[in-house]
Formats: structure tokens, sequence, C-alpha cells
């Protein structure tokens, strides 16, 4: 029997862990079955963390619908571990109400009547998610009986022993031995960079306002009075996020009229919002059609075997050279089969005989235009992927008047599209987006890629899928919309530039491709922060970074060397050091890791990314418990998570 029995500590208790510890369970009768000391530490309750904790505004939703939500390992992932098939959130919200699940907490009345009201096409609250998350921890801690102990705490620093193994440091004095650490941080602050820092010393020396990108609800917007003009710089899940907070937060409803539009009854307490990116326009809505065509089926061109070819030809592969063209012509056949099968009445050829023809085609060939052309007489239904990125890419306005029209417009014909059930072919393409993110990761070799297209990958792919598939539900977009009617929401436009001007005491909104420049006080960066392993402001993160335990990403380029903020982690998420070396007993996973990273729960039946990353860690994790164990010794008292009131410990 062994000698010692194996010590992991998990640093960061939220989904990703839970997933995890899902999977170590799972995987534990066909890799280690022997005894294990499990402890996570985490701040926060364990399963939702900081991110999905119960306590935050109500009125935050996820951009996913409840039958689009799930935590288990179904059949669909390809893993070596064994399914373990599980209630997706609307299942699991059914089975509370019909008492087939009980291990719940005392919900208050809120949370009832969410459950009550829930369907899978609901757009679940934060609130909710955070008890589906909880009770998914909790049952992980328990199929793996009496191993886990929760330290509800912050970790402070990892110091490497020479006996062997780690210790890591608690907030609360305490520390922890460890023979397997893993880190699983999620989303963290960082220090800002030097722009955001400069902002804030400029409001600082000014008497104004400047919110640095941060977690939306972690901010502090007291300081902006009732009807302050507010400069917002950036237009995605954090503006959606900033709404909520700084107009129905403050008081404010939306009312539905008679013509079936909506209308924004103000409090009184709301501020002015002038808000613009680098796109100008909000996300893409998510879609409330359903397909009505034949059925997609796997992927055709963006496949291993592709990608395998473009191996044995290239050295490094290049992401918009070799791999964006493959990804553009597996959209244009998800969404070109549903518009043909599922609305033969706008093509004006069958199906099979185009699919015949594309397959032989180049994405950005003439041959490929014509045929569309040919096939789909409305040149509106035409898929232009450029444009989908970048809307107003090269249009000049001529006025702010110009701008608002145009931004309200999009915003109109983004929900025709997207929110009705006549273009199903919308809902074709976030699919082919959707399947070829998650395959990226699992048949792109990292190694091989250029450092230019790393940054591509991380960057604007991320960028360009979370823009096109992550998009807030159509009834924010509508909100949007009442609230530029009610003159409290105006549009900047595309290509936003923002500046700091001295002599006045104002932050300087503009955009080049309008010409209209707008002052105001007070300054919000909506965006999460970027990642900085350097300027972390976690002190696990700082105390790896500063031990040389753990690096930044670094990529070679034209340009120099060009660090990713990421920390740097092996193809089996092992951490590498300071001298390029792969911990063994190191691990990290997540956002903040330069591993490819999907998001911590995922749609049912996609074979999704986060669950393989699990499993093949579970894995990991179990192998190296496996080589450490040595002896049997009696296993120290431990403690399972059980329900208590929702938000609580």
């Amino acid at each position: 029997m062994p000698a010692t029995i194996p010590a992991i500590v998990f640093i960061g208790g939220g989904p990703r862990t839970a997933g995890v510890l899902e999977r170590i369970a799972a995987n534990r009768p066909d890799v280690f079955a022997g005894p294990l000391q499990i402890h996570v530490v985490e701040p926060h309750i364990p399963g939702s963390g900081r991110i999905w904790r119960y306590d935050q505004d109500p009125g935050l939703l996820l951009n996913s619908m409840a039958a689009d939500i799930t935590m288990f390992t179904d059949q669909s992932v390809d893993c070596q571990g064994p399914a373990a098939p599980g209630p997706a959130l609307a299942e699991w919200a059914a089975g509370v109400l019909d008492a087939s699940i009980i291990d719940v907490p005392d919900f208050p009345q809120p949370l009832w009547d969410q459950l009550r009201s829930l369907t899978g096409t609901t757009f679940p609250t934060r609130q909710l998610q955070s008890q589906y998350l909880e009770w998914f921890f909790r049952r992980a801690a328990r199929s793996l009986g009496r191993s886990v102990t929760v330290h509800r705490t912050t970790a402070v620093g990892i110091t490497e022993l020479k006996g062997g193994g780690h210790q890591v440091g608690l907030a609360n004095g305490r520390t922890l031995h460890a023979d397997i650490v893993v880190t699983a941080l999620g989303h963290t602050d960082s220090l800002p960079d030097a722009v955001s820092a400069g902002f804030t010393d400029f409001a600082a020396r000014h008497g104004g306002y400047h919110a640095a990108p941060s977690y939306t609800t972690d901010v502090d917007y007291s300081p902006i009075a009732p009807g302050q003009d507010v400069i917002v710089a950036g237009m995605g899940l954090a503006f959606v996020d900033l709404l909520v907070l700084l107009m129905e937060g403050r008081g404010g409803r939306f009312q539905e009229t008679s013509d079936g539009g909506l209308r924004y009854l103000p409090s009184g307490r709301e501020p002015v919002l002038w808000a613009g990116s680098r796109r100008g326009v909000p996300y893409h809505s998510k879609i409330s059609a359903a397909l009505r065509g034949q059925a997609p089926g796997p992927l055709r061109f963006f496949t291993a075997a592709a990608v395998d070819a473009l191996l044995q030809q290239h050295g490094e592969l290049d992401f918009h050279r070799h791999l964006w063209p493959l990804i553009a012509t597996e959209a244009g056949y998800y969404y070109y089969r549903e518009l043909l099968t599922g609305s033969p009445e706008r093509a004006a050829m069958g199906w099979d005989g185009f699919a015949s023809a594309y397959a032989g085609l180049d994405w950005y060939s003439p041959g490929r235009k014509d045929l569309v052309a040919a096939a789909v007489p409305d040149a509106g239904l035409h898929l232009d992927l450029e444009r989908l990125d970048r809307p107003f890419d090269g249009r000049r306005f001529s006025d702010h008047a110009e701008v608002q029209d145009a931004v309200a417009g999009y915003i109109e014909q983004d929900l025709a599209l997207r929110d009705s059930p006549d273009h199903p072919e919308t809902l074709a393409l976030f699919l082919a987006l959707l399947h070829v993110y998650m395959e990226v990761g699992r048949i792109v070799p990292p190694e091989r890629l250029n450092a230019r297209s790393q940054q591509v990958i991380h960057g604007w792919w991320h960028g360009f899928f979370s823009f096109v598939d992550s998009g807030p539900p159509p009834h924010r977009l509508r909100q949007v919309l009442a609230l530029h009617r009610a003159g409290l929401l105006q549009f900047l436009g595309p290509g936003l530039q923002v500046s700091a001007d001295e002599a006045t005491g104002l932050f300087v909104a503009s955009s080049a491709q309008s010409g209209v420049t707008v002052t105001a006080k007070a300054l919000i960066e909506a965006r999460l922060p970027a990642t900085s392993v350097a300027r972390s402001l976690n002190p696990v993160l700082a105390s790896l970074h500063g031990s040389g335990l753990g690096s930044e990403q670094q990529l070679l380029t034209s340009d120099g060397i060009h660090s990713t903020g990421k920390l740097l982690v092996s193809p089996q998420h092992q951490l590498v050091g300071a001298g390029g070396k792969p911990h063994t007993t190191l691990f990290g996973v997540g956002p903040g890791t330069s591993g490819w990273g999907a998001g911590a729960f995922a749609r049912p039946n996609t074979n999704a990314a986060p669950f393989r990353e699990n499993d093949a860690l579970a894995r990991t994790i179990l192998r190296t418990a496996r080589g450490v164990a040595a002896g049997d010794v009696s296993a120290p008292a431990t403690m399972t998570p059980e329900p208590a009131a929702a938000g609580q410990n």
C-alpha cells in the first residue's frame, strides 16, 4: 500500500475546476484508483467562483439559452475517459421543480419564480446559473468520496520545496503541502496598461471619472451623476452589462408598446452614454430560428486530414493564408446548404449541383462568387465574411446624425435576420463557426503555427468568433434601440479613438470615419482587462512570475518579441518556468493560459473543447498522482461541501 496519499491543490474553484474534478472521478478506475487528498482554494462559493457568483445584479443574464448550457461530458465528447451524461441547465431546473433533484439550497422566492418560468429558450440569469454550477461542484466533490476539502480563502503564493512538492500559502496564514498544483484562476485582474493608467491619472488630476477595463459588475459606478455624459469605449458583452447596471439598475424600466415595440421609462438617475468601438456596433444577436434544411453533419473542409495535408506541405502554418480559407469555405458550406435546402424558394439552383461545384472552388476565387450569384439571386443573402466582421469598413459619415441612423439601422437589420424564423441560414453559420472554433485547438498543433498566427488566433479569430457567435440575447439589442430612442445612448461609430485634453480636463472621443468629436468628464473602458502575468494583481500569478516557476508566453514576430500576457503552459497544461522547462507537477488551465481555452461550460452534444481538455488534464493529473504515491497513511479529516442558502457559505 502506498506510504503517502498524493495531495492535489486546485487554486481557483470555479466551473473549470468543477469540470476537472468530475473528470478525475470518472477516470480514477482506469488510471489511478488509490486515495487522494484534494484541496480547492476559492474565496467565493466553489462551483460558481467569482465570475458566476450569486451575489451580482439580478438583471444580468447569460448570453446562452438554458438548453445550450451543460457541465456534463456527454457521448459526443472525443476523449479517453468515460462519458458521464447529466442534465443541462434547463433539465436541471425541471428536476429541481419535480423534486427528482433534491440536493439544492433553500432558494429565495425570485429564484423559484425563475425556475418555474424557465424553458430551453430562456436566457437565464447569472444568479440561477450560479446554483447550477454550485450543484455540479457539490456533485463532483461527492463522487470523490471524502477526498475534497474546500478552503474559503485566497492563495497568495506557491513555493518549491527542496524535498519535493510545493507549498501553497493562503491569505488566512495557513499553508498547504501539494504534490500536484493546478491553477484554474479564470479571469483575473491586472494593473492597467500605460494608456489606461494615464487615463486614471488624468481623471484624478482633473476631477473626472475613469473606469479601467474590469469585470463590469465589480466596478463602482456610483460617482457617475444622473444626466452626466459618459464616453464608453467598447460595445461587446461588457457594454451590454453596463447598460443593465446604469439603466435598469438605477430604477428605469422597459415597457412594451401597443405596436410590439419597446419604450424605456427613465428614472431620472441615468447618465447619458456615448458608445463606440473599432467596429462601431454591438455583438450580433443570438439566433431564435431553427434549422429547416439538411442536417449539418460533420465538418467537411476544416478537418484533421486537411490540416495534416497542410502540415506536410509547410514547415509553419499561417492562419490567414492556410487555415482561414478552409474555415471560410466551411462556413459558406453550412450557410448555403441551409439556404438552398431550407429555403429553396430563395434559390435558383439545387443543392446537389451547387455542393458539387462548390467543393472544388477556393473561397476567394471568382468561380465561387459566380457560383453563389447563379444559385442565390438576392445579393443581400450572399455571405460576405469581411463585411460581417467590419460592417462599416471604408464608409465615411457626413455627420453625427448619419452615424446614429447607420448604427440603429444595422441593429434593426441584425434583429430582422437573427431574431426571426425566416433566416435559419444565420443559425447554420453560427454552428459552423462554433464547430470550427472547438476544433482549432484539437487539430492544429500550436507549435506549428508561426508567431503572427498565434497572435491572430488569440486576437482576431477569437474576437471575430465572439462577435458573431457570442452576442447578447435579442431582447438586449431591442433595449439598446429603446435607450437610443430615449436619448440616453448615443453612438460614436467605428474606429473609436479616445484621448485626454489637458487644457480642458476632458476626455475626447472621435471617429475618423465620422469626423464627430465628443468630450466628457467620464470615461468607461467596457471590456475585460488584457491578460498579463507580469502585471497581474492575482497574488499567485505574481508569485509564479516573481519566482520563475511560471512565465509569460513570448512570441518572436517580425516586429520582435511579443508577449501575449498569458501564463505559458505545455500541450499537457504543465506550467513552463522561466528557464523554458515544463514542471511535471504544476498545471494551469483556463482563459489566462496559453492553452486554447474555450470556456468552462458548453452546448450539449458538440464535442466541446473544454470537456475534451478537462478529461485529458484529469488523466494527466491521475498519472502524476500514481507516480508520486509511495505508501499508505491515514487520510486527514476532510469536509464535503453541502448546500446552504443560495449565495451563502
